[in-house]
């Protein structure tokens, strides 16, 4: 697999994870429904710089613990595509819908902005994502390792932005309209789910090679 491959790989697998409705985004919706676009946006950014201390946990700890001691590489791996693999399963057949938000009394951008950081970071979700998919995609003969941390993390902090972001200025702009239509939410995660399935399956295989 050639980096530019891998590099496309991980792009559907990441936009597959973060459309999935979960703290996060329920996080910049909340905010945007409430204190409008620029609580949204603010909510967004911190969910964003939260992204990026997963990336550098991912790339300079997953990855680097696992070539520092090669024997926990490979249980590392099975363990996180089986649960991996249960996570999509359960999501694949789910029907997860975004409730309404009700109203609450405006908080600073400050607030807003460290309370997102802290979301993502307690993220389960993310950490599942790190620990069973990083380390199929950072490898040495794609080069230095802070060369691959920073590609990676533009590319996460750029489907955050699309998908929080643009989520954020819809609800916004149309209050209670996402949560009016529970399908795109349903259907969002039932491909997610297939999507996570298909990459705990390489995660598996890769680890079972490994033993």
């Amino acid at each position: 697999m050639t980096y530019p491959e891998a590099l496309w790989i991980f792009f559907i697998l990441l936009a597959g994870i973060i459309i999935v409705p979960g703290m996060d985004m329920i996080y910049v919706m909340a905010n945007a429904l409430t204190g409008g676009r620029k609580a949204g946006l603010t909510a967004t950014f911190g969910i964003m710089a939260g992204g990026a201390f997963h990336t550098a946990f991912g790339v300079f700890a997953v990855v680097g613990m696992s070539q520092l001691v090669p024997q926990i590489y490979a249980p590392m791996l099975i363990a996180g595509a089986l649960y991996m693999i249960w996570i999509g399963v359960t999501l694949a057949r789910s029907s997860i819908v975004m409730g309404k938000v009700d109203g609450s009394s405006a908080r600073s951008l400050l607030t807003i902005f460290a309370q997102a950081v802290v979301t993502c970071i307690l993220n389960p979700k993310a950490w599942l994502f790190v620990l069973a998919v990083y380390p199929q995609f950072i490898r040495p003969a794609f080069g230095p390792l802070w060369s691959q941390a920073l590609v990676i993390g533009i590319m996460v902090a750029a489907v955050q932005f699309a998908v929080y972001g643009g989520l954020g200025l819809m609800a916004a702009a149309g209050r209670n309209a996402m949560a009016g239509s529970p399908a795109f939410t349903i259907w969002s995660g039932r491909v997610a789910g297939l999507l996570l399935i298909a990459a705990a399956l390489l995660t598996l295989w890769r680890g079972w090679q490994g033993l």
